[in-house]
């Protein structure tokens, strides 16, 4: 499921940003050229909710490199506003998914935009065998 979405980030950032733009899993690799993005799951929990029902929470950070060294605030908030449209729904397969507590902060010269896709998830058990069958004995009183 995290795979999934971090493929369908990269494929928003590559529709809104275009090829000149780097987007990266990890941070530091040797051919990381800015501008870039580097995308990285933060967190993910689940919660039983009802059943084979659970609900997943998957916390994000999109972090952006700007290319422009003395203007880096001014490109940070232009990428980030960018942002929050291109993030607020993926496709991921079935059915989109939409972003949800979308922030940003500018730390040291680059961008981390943080972002929640949150969804309800089912599990198909197999090992559960299904019931053969009922009988019942009713009678009647007069």
């Amino acid at each position: 499921m995290v795979n999934d979405l971090i493929q369908s980030i990269s494929s928003s950032l590559n529709a809104e940003f275009g090829d000149s733009y780097g987007i990266y899993r990890e941070e530091h690799t040797q051919d990381q050229r800015a501008p870039c993005f580097v995308i990285r799951c933060l967190s993910s929990a689940e919660r039983h909710f009802f059943w084979k029902r659970y609900f997943r929470e998957n916390r994000f950070c999109v972090a952006y490199f700007p290319e422009t060294e003395g203007k880096g605030r001014e490109e940070c908030d232009f990428v980030a506003e960018r942002l929050f449209s291109c993030l607020e729904y993926l496709e991921t397969g079935e059915d989109p998914v939409r972003g949800s507590n979308m922030n940003y902060e500018v730390k040291d010269g680059i961008l981390n935009f943080f972002v929640n896709y949150d969804m309800f998830v089912y599990k198909m058990s197999e090992s559960v065998p299904a019931m053969e069958g009922v009988s019942t004995e009713t009678s009647v009183k007069g």
